[in-house]
């Protein structure tokens, strides 16, 4: 998975051969979610704590979420985003 950002332990990365709805993944210890960009619809399970980190970061970096989602689908670099602070 290709990664665009990491804190807090919780790697968050888009892969490039995903379709459907734009979405990101993001894995903490054993665990792994995708969540959907624009509707916040969570995939997977997820320890409360780090959904709630994950969430929060998402919600501030949504344009840049959707930017990296349409440069995955033309295959292009992935630029990384800043981590929850």
């Amino acid at each position: 998975m290709p990664e665009i950002s990491r804190f807090l332990g919780i790697v968050i990365g888009i892969f490039y051969s995903e379709h459907g709805v734009p979405h990101f993944h993001a894995a903490y210890g054993g665990y792994e979610i995708s969540v959907e960009v624009e509707s916040g619809e969570i995939h997977g399970q997820f320890p409360p704590r780090a959904l709630r980190l994950v969430l929060e970061w998402a919600s501030l970096h949504r344009e840049e979420l959707m930017e990296n989602w349409k440069l995955a689908r033309q295959g292009q670099p992935l630029r990384r985003i800043a981590p929850l602070e």
